[in-house]
């Protein structure tokens, strides 16, 4: 072999050729195909796949509707219009595109509270796990941006209160406010800059879900156990035990999503945003997307403007700090039956957030959003870390193939039949 050239096992001799010299066959061999992976996953594993391959419908359904969207305010009504009535499939673009927002939170929302249940933050996933926050808040920022761009009642109203929001800052808040807007006002410089802004992101995020993906394959994945693999016995290869599984799950999403599209693609909008922007009329209760209520529930709940908006940015934010808030040993709350209560009752308020934020800013909402919203900050701030030092938890398993296989894995021979195991790839 010539020197340079990669060894590649290959057999077929295009992509041997291909491989030798740009060895991503190997790359994908080794990371998705013999990667040795715990073999107790349970379907909460499958919302990782199931993000990325949201993120890429809505990047191809994005270019697609960019291509017939105006950012003018005069014409971003009338060609969204045209989009769904005059381009060929356009409704189809617009409505995978629009309810894909609300499946690609869902995804995440579910993949964050498995994580947490888990204890998949812990050390020495603190990177991954960070990485996976900046996803989330790159998410938010894409969705907000995205939601301005119809130009309806609902975008404008929801952009001006939000943006507003920074004026909340000492000093530098007006400044922030003045470079959002681009001027003095809401209006035709805004709603270009977030229609730029809006194509731009998708694209930061994949950069970071690269991150994401290669913290994981240096530290491994967690399990519902959260103990390490001990050995070959304790694992299984990527391929095709888990492509199987992941497969199964996207068949059950895609049938929720296809679902939503073609029966109910209104249902998770708001109605208000079939109506021109007018920057005259304000609409009786502003609302923003289902995903935002928890975070707005926050903000209201406070009385002070600038304390609503720090307590409404540090519900995220205190996510970065959750690996050394969490003080237990234990990872997975399987282990742990008292903080797997006090994490139910999280799970409870945040869904309490979220139904009071499309509420009205009056009684007894806003009592019940000031409790929801101590407890969710209680959780982080002073049950973790107590619970950590004092809570008894159970004995964890010897491993997970003997908490799987029970007596099988006691048996001598070496390696279970399908346990990953370090060897050479195979020829494809």
């Amino acid at each position: 072999m010539a020197i340079g050239l990669h060894d590649s096992e290959v057999k077929n001799p295009v992509l041997r050729w291909v491989d030798q010299r740009l060895p991503v066959i190997t790359m994908l061999q080794k990371e998705y195909g013999t990667f040795p992976t715990p073999r107790n996953f349970n379907y909460f594993w499958n919302f990782g796949a199931l993000a990325v391959i949201t993120l890429v419908i809505m990047i191809l359904t994005g270019v697609f509707l960019s291509m017939n969207y105006t950012a003018h305010t005069t014409l971003a009504f009338e060609s969204v219009e045209r989009i769904m009535r005059d381009v060929n499939y356009g409704w189809l673009m617009r409505y995978v595109h629009m309810n894909g927002a609300s499946m690609f939170f869902i995804v995440v929302f579910i993949h964050i509270y498995r994580g947490m249940y888990y204890g998949s933050y812990k050390a020495p996933r603190e990177l991954l796990w960070m990485l996976g926050v900046v996803i989330f808040l790159l998410m938010m920022a894409t969705a907000f941006l995205g939601y301005v761009l119809p130009w309806g009642q609902m975008s404008f109203w929801g952009a001006t209160v939000i943006t507003n929001l920074f004026s909340a800052f000492p000093l530098i808040g007006p400044e922030i406010v003045t470079w959002l807007w681009g001027g003095f006002s809401v209006d035709n410089p805004t709603l270009n800059r977030f229609f730029s802004l809006h194509y731009l992101l998708p694209f930061v995020i994949t950069g970071v879900v690269f991150l994401h993906v290669a913290a994981l394959h240096v530290t491994g994945s967690n399990n519902p156990l959260g103990i390490e693999p001990k050995g070959p016995q304790d694992t299984l290869p990527f391929h095709p035990y888990y492509t199987i599984k992941d497969s199964v799950g996207m068949v059950a999403y895609f049938a929720l999503f296809a679902l939503l599209v073609f029966f109910m693609p209104n249902y998770l909008g708001h109605p208000d945003n079939y109506i021109p922007a007018n920057p005259l009329v304000t609409p009786a209760h502003i609302v923003p997307e289902w995903y935002f209520l928890p975070f707005y529930a926050i903000l209201r709940a406070v009385p002070d403007k600038l304390g609503g908006v720090l307590l409404m940015f540090g519900s995220i934010l205190i996510w970065f700090a959750l690996p050394w808030l969490d003080t237990s040993k234990v990872r997975s709350m399987r282990f742990r039956p008292i903080a797997r209560i006090f994490f139910f009752l999280w799970v409870i308020s945040f869904f309490v957030l979220m139904y009071v934020g499309g509420k009205p800013a009056e009684q007894p909402y806003v009592i019940i959003a000031q409790v929801a919203t101590a407890y969710y900050f209680l959780w982080f701030l002073v049950i973790l870390p107590l619970l950590g030092k004092y809570e008894r938890t159970l004995p964890l398993p010897e491993s997970i193939a003997a908490a799987v296989l029970g007596p099988r894995a006691s048996t001598g021979g070496g390696p279970l039949p399908g346990a990953a195991t370090a060897k050479p790839m195979e020829k494809a």
